[in-house]
């Protein structure tokens, strides 16, 4: 089995939908170990808890300086020891150590079509905010591998979705999830689970089985 961690900051849709597919089935092989949030108190990690999964609070806050929190999400993290680390709506900066420590391991997923809104001040709301007001007939979302920048790293999945002429931010959002993102991130965790990700000239490619 490989053992996964979910790093969430919110309300963890993006991490319910990979519940749903371990518990039925669809995201073969894979043992979610624990979900970590930089906010208590947030409903992903009440649905960690309905699912047996054990939840952790580590946050900025608690900690003198960022350094500080940093070693704790890299002790947190040791401690879980991990094969595969899920960035589904983490809203903070990852320590380049984790990275260099999890190097390949770690999955991003992203609510636009890279490299369209992405990057700094693209997250959230602000990505579909981004889209409408530049008047994109269609977005998405992208699962990408991390690396050092900011939604830099390679392409693993995307997937498009169309976008309507009366959408607001939050409509498009929901139908971003609801088309894309629930669909390509179980796929991707499976992927890596079964072993059927080939890296090609430095470009991850999955390999349908």
């Amino acid at each position: 089995m490989v053992r996964v961690v979910v790093c969430v900051s919110g309300g963890g849709t993006n991490l319910q939908a990979i519940l749903d597919g371990v518990a039925d089935g669809s995201i073969r092989q894979t043992q979610i170990v624990g979900v970590i949030s930089n906010n208590p108190g947030v409903m992903a990690l009440t649905r960690a808890e309905k699912a047996g999964v054990p939840g952790y609070a580590i946050c900025p806050a608690d900690y003198a300086d960022r350094e500080a929190f940093h070693q704790a999400l890299l002790d947190k993290l040791a401690e879980l020891s991990p094969d595969l680390i899920v960035l589904a709506g983490f809203l903070v900066r990852i320590p380049e150590e984790m990275i260099r420590r999890y190097e390949r391991r770690i999955l991003n997923i992203h609510p636009s079509l890279i490299p369209s809104y992405c990057g700094v001040g693209y997250y959230g709301l602000k990505v579909h905010e981004g889209c409408l007001a530049r008047g994109s007939k269609i977005t998405g979302a992208t699962v990408h591998f991390v690396d050092a920048g900011m939604d830099s790293g390679p392409i693993l999945l995307q997937k498009a979705v169309e976008v309507h002429p009366d959408d607001t931010p939050k409509i498009l959002q929901r139908r971003v999830m609801e088309e894309a993102e629930w669909v390509l991130l179980p796929k991707a965790i499976d992927a890596f689970a079964c072993g059927n990700i080939d890296w090609i000239d430095g470009k991850p490619w999955i390999r349908e089985n």
